[in-house]
């Protein structure tokens, strides 16, 4: 019998070496030509001047130093920051609160889950022409515009994210929610602990990796922001600063290199190649940072 399983065994992992190839192959190669190969040559295009990628003409690190003195892109790189930060935030509370909410067993739970989830499947400038609309509407009756003053911009796009971005979240953290352990629940109800310190105590570290999980796409999306943003402030307002450097007031990182890279300049393309590989680099830095701290936090079920 031992014998014929571990014949069986062999068997199997012949027949894995075998076929192996013929499912994992494409997908890697798929995965080269689609991110490997662009993210390469981005990162090429970035030390070149070039208006198309045939006349690429290398020039060292001249489009990083442009980049990092361009104030457009550093007052970009502050707001996007800004943003991402009380987004987070937010996002984050308000998900936990509302899944802690929905797992308490209160009737219609499964409808109110369908309601706020589906914000999250209305495209991203479809929500923010909807949501610009809106804001305008309540705004008028001030005689302003959330184009007007950068304060209306930048908290009518932290609630257009919130309302996106919540509802998924939500998911996430119901699902670690259910998954507490109901003896863990139990000890600490009979130990005397209350409401409040079962859910720091008990309920919290056990839904860390839905925490770490929520945290890091929130960070992430806040920091990728483009649509929402293009198409609820386009960046307006703007100031013009004594040099005739145009700063957006609302424009975030990614339609900075959006708008840099359409800017009609020699210089502009790879400038804004530059700024892109900037911006990899710090939300994949952030990204990773944010992974590393949140999961030693975990608890190990």
């Amino acid at each position: 019998m031992k014998k014929a399983k571990h014949t069986n065994n062999n068997s199997l992992r012949r027949a894995t070496r075998m076929w192996s190839p013929l499912f994992l192959g494409p997908v890697v190669i798929a995965f080269c030509i689609g991110f490997v190969w662009p993210f390469l040559q981005g990162i090429w295009l970035s030390l070149c001047q070039f208006k198309t990628i045939s006349d690429a003409k290398f020039i060292g690190f001249g489009n990083y130093v442009k980049a990092f003195q361009d104030a457009s892109f550093r007052h970009a790189f502050w707001y996007t920051a800004l943003f991402a930060i009380v987004s987070l935030v937010i996002i984050n509370v308000l998900a936990f609160a509302v899944a802690y909410v929905l797992t308490q067993g209160i009737k219609g739970s499964n409808l109110f889950r369908t309601v706020f989830f589906m914000p999250n499947l209305i495209g991203g400038i479809v929500l923010g022409y909807i949501w610009s609309m809106i804001f305008d509407g309540i705004l008028s009756r001030w005689s302003t515009s959330i184009l007007m003053d950068s304060k209306f911009g930048f908290w009518g796009l932290i609630i257009l994210m919130c309302w996106q971005q919540i509802g998924y979240m939500m998911i996430i953290y119901i699902a670690g929610l259910q998954n507490v352990p109901g003896e863990m629940l139990e000890a600490a109800r009979i130990d005397g602990a209350t409401r409040w310190q079962t859910l720091f105590k008990v309920t919290i570290p056990n839904v860390m990796p839905s925490i770490t999980i929520c945290m890091f796409l929130s960070l992430t999306n806040g920091f990728k922001l483009f649509d929402q943003n293009l198409a609820l402030t386009a960046g307006q307002p703007f100031t013009i600063l004594p040099d005739g450097t145009t700063v957006k007031q609302t424009e975030m990182l990614a339609l900075n290199i959006f708008n840099t890279f359409n800017t009609p300049s020699a210089t502009s393309q790879g400038t804004a190649q530059a700024k892109a590989v900037i911006f990899f680099v710090l939300v994949a830095g952030l990204g990773l940072a944010q992974l590393a701290y949140t999961r030693k936090r975990e608890v190990q079920q």
